[in-house]
């Protein structure tokens, strides 16, 4: 991308200045590698999304940005409904609250190194993954509605996970204000068997180890030392989060125009906060968020029984869980005083910084884990919210290392069982349903993960805590 296009404020701080309708800038924080390696839609979408109404302050990407459906992947957009402000499905994304949860087990990387294999095998065995994979646990209509209004609440009910998860996962594991009975019935049915599932494209299921720390008191306080293993899920609402998104952007659409909203792009389809479609929007989207955490918290219980069968007495107790395809209602000091916002997140993860009163108390002194995922055969980090991104981007930070090719480029470059392969000689243990799928997952399809996540602290957006090496990966 053109650094020409836009006025640079510091090192990863680059800003659009308003023109042509656009309400408020656009600020992109990269670096300038990463924002010259940006495909020229990210400019346009951010600057699509700048024009919505009752946009507050404000339309940001964060340093792993690139092309999505209407926002960028890496987006964040804040609405004031009082000011006529939007929700826009494409603002969230088809895999809603698509996110990641990070587990400690207890067991140091020589202990994992000797059943890695069987632990490999027992991990793909037990956790369904793949294009329409589907799992064990089926809904009728009575159960469905019950897990949409619950989330991982209601899978702890069920025996998936112990209750004291739930103090580890945004919304406590419950988002409030889901409506189950707005679902439409097709949503509902291409769900019913997919609960405990992780999907495909690059959703993942990975056992790390923690190779280096940049900050030892968060380390302690996330409960992470230098050479432990931890497993990272990864993963969202499945079918269901699919259908919401498919069916809410094309009743958007039709609706703009009666809603006086002029669309830049189609794909930017949105609604009045205040509006009827809005509210059932939000109570859907809602439900669908409580779908994939029901979904991420049954995943780890999976994982949790697959881990005693291969070693006995391994005791995973969850880190956080974060997802960041959403809209959340949040408070935020704008001008100097609190407002009440939609902070839309596409591809972008919440980092509330120290203090915050959403976090748990154990998180008061460090902020919130804002887990990043990187390749399977590259890193992932584990960093932490920080105040003063609150100001910068409304709390929030990058989500991953970002697609630096499409997956039919990837495809055309790279054979599954060659990626395969050449991870084995590192080590790295890849077990999956599809070749075609590793491919499309190839390490070199990525941006490099740890230029995002300096880029990323550099900008003020979070800091890094931890660096994640890959053992073992299952993938769909």
């Amino acid at each position: 991308m053109d650094t020409g296009l836009f006025t640079r404020l510091s090192d990863n701080e680059w800003h659009i200045e308003p023109h042509d309708g656009m309400r408020v800038p656009g600020i992109i924080y990269a670096s300038e590698a990463l924002i010259r390696d940006m495909d020229h839609k990210v400019y346009e979408q951010v600057v699509n999304v700048s024009t919505l109404p009752g946009i507050v302050s404000a339309s940001y990407a964060m340093p792993d940005a690139h092309w999505g459906y209407g926002f960028p992947i890496g987006g964040v957009a804040a609405f004031d409904a009082d000011a006529g402000g939007v929700v826009s499905a494409g603002g969230v994304g088809f895999d809603i609250s698509c996110g990641v949860r990070t587990l400690t087990t207890g067991l140091r990387r020589e202990q994992v190194e000797a059943f890695k294999q069987r632990l490999a095998d027992a991990l793909f065995a037990s956790i369904p993954a793949g294009v329409g994979s589907t799992g064990q646990l089926r809904l009728d209509g009575r159960q469905m509605d019950s897990m949409l209004a619950g989330g991982a609440a209601w899978a702890v009910k069920q025996g998936y996970g112990r209750p004291e998860d739930l103090e580890r996962i945004e919304e406590q594991g419950c988002m409030a204000g889901a409506q189950p009975e707005a679902v439409s019935e097709h949503a509902k049915k291409r769900q019913r068997d997919e609960m405990g599932t992780l999907g495909s494209g690059n959703h993942y299921l990975e056992v790390q180890e923690v190779v280096e720390l940049f900050d030892a008191g968060a380390a302690a306080a996330f409960g992470l030392r230098s050479g432990d293993v931890v497993v990272t899920i990864h993963c969202g609402s499945r079918g269901l989060g699919h259908q919401i998104g498919t069916e809410y952007l094309k009743h958007m659409a039709i609706a703009a125009q009666r809603y006086g909203i002029k669309l830049p792009d189609r794909e930017l389809a949105c609604a009045p906060l205040q509006s009827p479609l809005g509210q059932e929007y939000l109570g859907v989207m809602r439900a669908g968020i409580n779908c994939a955490l029901a979904n991420r918290q049954i995943l780890t219980q999976l994982t949790r029984d697959a881990f005693e069968r291969v070693i006995p007495g391994a005791d995973l107790e969850l880190i956080y869980d974060v997802s960041h395809n959403t809209c959340k209602q949040e408070t935020h000091t704008v001008d100097g005083r609190p407002q009440q916002l939609f902070v839309h997140r596409k591809g972008a993860t919440r980092a509330f910084g120290p203090g915050h009163p959403e976090l748990p108390a154990v998180f008061n002194e460090t902020g919130q884990p804002v887990l990043i995922g990187g390749s399977m055969g590259t890193a992932s980090w584990i960093l932490a919210g920080l105040a003063e991104s609150e100001a910068r981007s409304f709390s929030s930070a990058c989500h991953g290392a970002g697609r630096a090719m499409s997956r039919h480029q990837a495809a055309k470059q790279w054979r599954g069982r060659q990626v395969v392969d050449e991870l084995a000689t590192r080590g790295i243990l890849i077990r999956s349903q599809s070749s075609r799928g590793v491919a499309e997952e190839a390490p070199g399809a990525y941006k490099d993960v740890s230029a995002v996540v300096d880029a990323a602290e550099h900008a003020g957006l979070a800091r890094k805590v931890a660096r994640l090496a890959p053992m073992v990966c299952i993938k769909g």
